[in-house]
């Protein structure tokens, strides 16, 4: 029997929730959605418009990549995070850390705010040079932060359904450092122009370690995936790169296609996160 475009639709709505969400993520987005209570964020802010749309397919691989490029947090994953053995379970986890921080009600938002900085005190160790690391140091932290919102607000603007004005791009960076501070960020950027202040700040301190390359090499070329979801990965993965800043490209060995990344990459981007958002949006009216 042919599978009906509804069934179609069902079915990739169902898979790409499993390996966002994770085996349990239809019970844990039924605690998130459905408990009653205060929110941190109302429900048309902007921080909800972003979060919610499939745009940050796309922009969570980008953070990935950007994030790589500091040496002492790409240090802290490879020594106590398996980007190669977990790297879906990561996904799981951080997407469910947003979902709850943005959806969820506000005491079940504090209480992973509080899990994670409990995970961070145990993360520590040494840099080559002997230099110590620890995952809840501010300004480590800070720089994971910037990265992530720059990610998933550049990526919301090239291919998010309904792009943010600059007000509402300002109350995204404002929102988010809410939930940064409660994290341990000291002195989160409030707007657009602070985030690319903060980003440019950090400058001297990056660069492409052969952890950081062998990592991007991972997400790039190696996905836990099925061979069928190897092409549309592939797409995501050359529209997160497409937004990566020109200057990346040599420290972590990224193609730089400037004429095809506002093309075709661009045009391929768009009809991958579209038939996402379709796809998904099965399931949400399920």
């Amino acid at each position: 029997m042919v599978a009906t475009v509804g069934e179609v639709r069902e079915r990739l709505g169902s898979a790409l929730f499993l390996r966002v969400a994770g085996p349990d993520g239809a019970k844990h987005a039924a605690r998130i959605h459905g408990t009653p209570g205060p929110r941190w964020f109302p429900p048309d802010s902007a921080i909800v418009r972003v979060h919610g749309d499939a745009s940050m397919f796309v922009g969570g691989i980008r953070a990935l990549l950007l994030q790589t490029l500091h040496p002492a947090a790409m240090r802290a994953v490879s020594e106590h995070s398996g980007f190669r053995g977990d790297m879906w379970g990561r996904l799981n986890r951080t997407s469910r850390f947003l979902a709850v921080t943005t959806f969820g009600t506000a005491e079940d938002a504090q209480q992973a705010v509080d899990v994670v900085r409990s995970i961070h005190e145990r993360v520590v160790g040494t840099m080559p040079d002997g230099t110590p690391y620890a995952a809840s140091d501010p300004h480590l932290l800070r720089w994971v932060h910037v990265a992530e919102v720059d990610s998933f607000l550049r990526a919301h603007s090239v291919y998010g359904k309904e792009p943010l004005d600059q007000a509402r791009r300002d109350e995204y960076v404002a929102q988010t450092a809410e939930v940064a501070r409660r994290l341990g960020v000291v002195d989160p950027p409030m707007t657009e122009a602070e985030l690319a202040e903060a980003l440019a700040a950090y400058g001297p301190e990056l660069r492409g370690t052969p952890e950081a390359r062998e990592a991007v090499r991972f997400l790039m070329l190696k996905p836990p995936l099925p061979l069928a979801a190897r092409a549309p990965y592939g797409v995501l993965v050359a529209a997160a790169v497409g937004l990566m800043p020109r200057w990346t490209r040599r420290p972590l060995r990224l193609p730089w296609l400037p004429v095809s990344e506002r093309t075709v990459v661009r045009a391929l981007g768009t009809a991958a996160t579209g038939t996402i958002r379709w796809a998904m949006g099965a399931r949400r009216a399920s």
